[in-house]
Formats: structure tokens, C-alpha cells, sequence
């Protein structure tokens, strides 16, 4: 069973509407499926978690031979960028144990891809945009390619590309597709941020040379600067948090005055789960920061707006959606050649979203 927001369920958006399915540049068919199998969501069986699990895998089997050539280290230890060197390295052993657990999560993953394709929202999909920490490394790229070549096997053809941006900056810079031309049009730069169950990030996302009659329009968009706060570690209250997130956003407004950059008043977020038409979360905020993010009484747009009423000497503006889509929406100036794609985030779980460009379903 396909649990989501589908576009049919959401006649009465408009441009400053959060969670909106109808935005400037494309419609939003569907995302936050929650496909069930036998064994449970079948989005857990591609998560940076589960790759580490079959490398653990792995290490076992060689174990029991008297074979581990990563050594002592836990693998849930490891750094990406240690696992990404034993590919690299002169230890064969070392390297052919990291491949087999990239065969074995891509084999996993095109299952994955394969039953998202099924859904009816997905069907013609011409391409699909990877992000999240895992996309992030190496073994994360090759079992991109890897998994495409499966696919293509099994006569499944769509192309997996990982998304152009580094997902912790496109987790920011996407926020500036929620927003409509003409509210970024005399501005250089707006606020974003990132909310995931182990990090919260902030950060100023410069515009570039935003000409909307120009089909690159943002293409140029990058986060100017940024800030990082891995909560996982502090374990704080629901109120601690936003509390700190309101801090950081009043720290980059500052220092974005500060440096002229002609700021919008709009903060974008992107935030786990199905975001409502007044901003509350529907569902899906279970791994977020102490205390319940689907309260009825919480909305966290409106404790930001209450917070930072204004920008420049403006009305502030909050538009929240789900992670998985804003990290999408950074892609759009590369995607004009087609005209239904769609985004896997690789993270602690598997987001998803589904997208059809304007462009070309007006043509």
C-alpha cells in the first residue's frame, strides 16, 4: 500500500501556500510514499543504514575464515571517507569487501526503484535524481551506476543521476523553488533550512543571476553561508530546538545585512513528513528533535514568523515542505530535457518524490 500527498488531494494551493503540490516551475504528483512489503516499508532496505549492514555483512563471512582486513573498527564506526579509501587503496580484500556490499545494496536498490516505478504516479518516469549522505561518496556513486545497469538489465529503463549539488547544500538551495518570481525579484539572496533526525542546518542561498525569462533561471544558485548543528548529539527538547534554529537564522540575517546582500524576507524549510496547507507536519516528524513535531498546538512556521516577524524592514515569509522535495527542487535548472522525474534520498531513510515540469506539459 502507497501512502502519500498526491497533487489530487490538494486543489486550493497556491504559491505561498506550505507543503504546496502546484509550484512555479513544476507540480508535485506525489511523495512520502510508504510502500509495505512482507517485511515492513520497503524504502528501509535503501538507507545509508542498511549499506553498512551488508558491509557488516560481509566482514562476518570473512571473519569466519580469519579475514577482516578493515580491522577493529566497528562498521557502524567507519567514516565515509575511510570506506571510500579501502576502494581505492592496494588491499584487494579490503576493496572487494566494500564491492560486495555495493552489489548487494545495488541489487536491493533496484528492487526499491523497481517497485517505486509501479506506482501510478510514477509511470513514464524518465529520470531519477539520488541525493542524500549516502549519494555523498564514493561506494554511494557507484552503487548509482551500479543500480542503473541492473535496471537496464531488467528492461527498466530510466536513467539515476546523483544530484548535481552536494545534498547538504541542496537541502538549502532547493527552498528557492517554493518561492514565486516576483518574490525573489529585487533580492540577492534568501534563508533555508535543512531539519533531519541527526542535523539541523541553516544557511544564506545566493541567488546568482536570477533572470526568470531565462530557462537556466537559478541555475546558478549557491549557499553563500551556512550553519550546522548536530542536535543527535545534544538530544534537546522540541522547544530547545527550534529555539537554537531561530538563533542561527537571526545570526545569518545579520551577517547577510551586514555584507548587503539585499536579502528576501523568506525562509524556506525543509522539514521530514507531509507538510500541511498551514504548515503543521500530518505525519512523518517521528525522528526529529525531542517532543512531537504532528501536535496539533505546534507550527513551527509560526513560532519562526512570531520569532522574526520581520527582514529588512519586511514581512517575513515561512514556507515549509518535505525534505525530500525541497532537496528535488535544487535540480530543476537541469532538468528541462524531461518531463517526469523524480528524487531518492539515500539517508537515514529513503525519501521520495515524484515531479512533472510545466514546460513541458504546457508544450
Amino acid at each position: 500500500m502507497a501512502t502519500s500527498k498526491t497533487a489530487t488531494q490538494d486543489q486550493a494551493t497556491g504559491p505561498l501556500t506550505n507543503g504546496a503540490l502546484d509550484l512555479p516551475a513544476l507540480i508535485i504528483d506525489d511523495y512520502n510514499i510508504e510502500i509495505r512489503d512482507k517485511d515492513g516499508f520497503i524504502g528501509d532496505k535503501a538507507t545509508k543504514g542498511e549499506f553498512r549492514e551488508k558491509l557488516h555483512r560481509w566482514r562476518k563471512v570473512m571473519r569466519e575464515v580469519g579475514i577482516d582486513p578493515i580491522g577493529k573498527v566497528a562498521t557502524a564506526d567507519l567514516p565515509k571517507r575511510d570506506i571510500d579509501a579501502l576502494l581505492k587503496g592496494k588491499d584487494a580484500q579490503a576493496a572487494a569487501l566494500v564491492w560486495s556490499a555495493i552489489e548487494d545494496f545495488s541489487q536491493e536498490f533496484a528492487n526499491v526503484v523497481t517497485r517505486f516505478l509501479k506506482q501510478k504516479h510514477w509511470a513514464g518516469t524518465e529520470r531519477i535524481v539520488v541525493g542524500g549522505g549516502f549519494r555523498q561518496s564514493r561506494s554511494g556513486e557507484l552503487a548509482i551506476a551500479r543500480t542503473e545497469m541492473l535496471l537496464a538489465e531488467r528492461d527498466v529503463h530510466v536513467h539515476l543521476v546523483p544530484v548535481v549539488h552536494h545534498p547538504d547544500d541542496a537541502g538549502l538551495i532547493g527552498s528557492v523553488h517554493l518561492m514565486p518570481a516576483w518574490m525573489l525579484k529585487g533580492h540577492k539572496a534568501i534563508f533555508a533550512v535543512d531539519i533531519g533526525g541527526t542535523n539541523i542546518r541553516a544557511g544564506v542561498v545566493d541567488l546568482g543571476k536570477a533572470k526568470s525569462d531565462d530557462k537556466h533561471y537559478l541555475e546558478e544558485a549557491a549557499v553563500w553561508q551556512s550553519e550546522i548543528w548536530r542536535h543527535s548529539d545534544d538530544r534537546p527538547s522540541r522547544s530547545v530546538a527550534v529555539e537554537r534554529l531561530i538563533a542561527m537564522l537571526k545570526d545569518l540575517i545579520a551577517r547577510a545585512e551586514k555584507e548587503k546582500l539585499a536579502p528576501a524576507p523568506l525562509i524556506g524549510i525543509g522539514c521530514p513528513g507531509i507538510i500541511q496547507a498551514d504548515g503543521s507536519i500530518e505525519r512523518g516528524g517521528q525522528n526529529l528533535p525531542g517532543g512531537n513535531w504532528e501536535s496539533d498546538i505546534f507550527n513551527l512556521p509560526a513560532a519562526i514568523k512570531k520569532a522574526i516577524p520581520e527582514i529588512g524592514g519586511h514581512e517575513t515569509f515561512v514556507m515549509m515542505h518535505n525534505d525530500a522535495v525541497v532537496q528535488g527542487l535544487s535540480q530543476i535548472p537541469f532538468m528541462h530535457d524531461v518531463s517526469k522525474w523524480a528524487v531518492l534520498t539515500i539517508g537515514t531513510g529513503l525519501g521520495n518524490a515524484h515531479f512533472v515540469n510545466k514546460a513541458k506539459t504546457q508544450a
